[in-house]
């Protein structure tokens, strides 16, 4: 299967060809970790209604799936483990033990598993998809978010707390080359070259209320996009506020970069070409507070697609709910319940019998690879 990525922020990542036939849209699921609560909620698109719901799982942080989409694949703050469940039923098959704290998690298509480590010395776990054990911890330091490019060549991740740029080379398994930036690194979303090569990759930074850009060719950043500024920014309910901007995307076509923003309470759309704002969605908000003017924003978080890129999942971490974007009218159509502050998400392909399906990822063009 693939995933959506992404990520987000958005994870990922896949070849560009599409896939002969696509997917039926009920072989679609859209899934979102809490980060309160014990419980994963799993969203039908076509109904946008919950299907699933994986519970007593605390700790749940980043999501995704093995190529044939029988497994998910989901990081583990408590146990400090990537655990491996059974799509299907929802059950636990197996715990595999990280180097430390882990955050997010991606998967290639070869079913290599990459998880970043986000506390103590920090690095990338290479994780063997087959025999489902720790291979291999790269140095590096402390990561927040990976994303395997979409060429399968690299997995490109961040620190907050190095204030780095990190591109690996998934293959020699080794630091291919880092950058140092002025603020933390957090969500990425990696835009394509028509040869399938990474062109730029789209970074969201602690204390940015947007969006730096890095040419992965040049190694280096080119530029800072800030979101457009409030009339008046909303209540962020005590949220962190380290990270204003915290959710990032592509879509199918490859042409619109989606941006979540939680003191605007709204997710933009940007022509790549330009980097000018082409569309806002807001997003529903929370009741106005004691000694507050403003209402709560729904402290949008991570974002994932369909595979057609038709529809965006926008986590509303304050509002315990998802908000469904029609990416073409640029219009909220739907606010779906989920559990306790939702955060990270991703979108599976379950592959049909005839082996089509896959994963997109949520912060990549969300073109299907084949699987074969």
């Amino acid at each position: 299967m693939k995933r959506l990525a992404i990520l987000n922020c958005s994870a990922a990542l896949l070849a560009l060809c599409l896939a002969s036939a696509p997917a039926s849209a009920d072989t679609v699921r859209i899934y979102i970790t809490n980060a309160a609560g014990d419980s994963i909620h799993v969203i039908d698109p076509v109904t946008n209604k919950v299907v699933q719901e994986i519970k007593n799982f605390v700790g749940a942080h980043g999501i995704d799936f093995s190529p044939d989409g029988s497994k998910v694949y989901v990081t583990n703050e408590e146990t400090e483990t990537l655990d491996v469940l059974d799509r299907k039923s929802g059950k636990l098959i197996k715990k595999v033990a990280l180097s430390g704290h882990p955050n997010i998690v991606a998967t290639a298509k070869n079913g290599k598993i990459a998880v970043a480590i986000a506390r103590g010395k920090g690095g990338l776990d290479i994780i063997d998809g087959d025999t489902l054990t720790l291979k291999k911890t790269i140095p590096a330091g402390r990561l927040h978010d990976v994303y395997i490019t979409p060429d399968q060549k690299y997995v490109v991740g961040g620190s907050i707390p190095g204030k780095k740029f990190y591109a690996f080379d998934l293959e020699k398994e080794e630091l291919a080359w880092d950058l140092g930036m002025d603020l933390g690194v957090r969500c990425m979303a990696i835009e394509t070259n028509p040869d399938g090569s990474t062109k730029r990759v789209f970074v969201q930074m602690s204390n940015l209320n947007g969006f730096s850009v890095v040419d992965f060719a040049e190694h280096k950043e080119v530029t800072k996009v800030p979101l457009p500024e409030p009339p008046a920014a909303y209540d962020e309910g005590g949220y962190r506020l380290g990270e204003p901007s915290h959710g990032i995307g592509i879509g199918a076509d490859n042409k619109t970069l989606w941006v979540t923003s939680i003191p605007n309470n709204a997710v933009y759309a940007y022509d790549l070409a330009t980097l000018q704002v082409s569309g806002k969605v807001d997003l529903p908000a929370g009741p106005k507070t004691q000694g507050h003017d403003t209402a709560i924003s729904a402290v949008p978080e991570w974002v994932t697609f369909t595979p057609d890129g038709k529809f965006l999942y926008v986590s509303n971490a304050a509002l315990n709910s998802v908000s469904v974007i029609d990416t073409q009218a640029k219009k909220r159509i739907k606010v779906v319940p989920v559990g306790e502050v939702p955060k990270r998400s991703n979108t599976l392909v379950i592959p049909d019998a005839a082996g089509h399906g896959g994963h997109v990822n949520a912060t990549t063009p969300g073109k299907r690879a084949d699987l074969h």
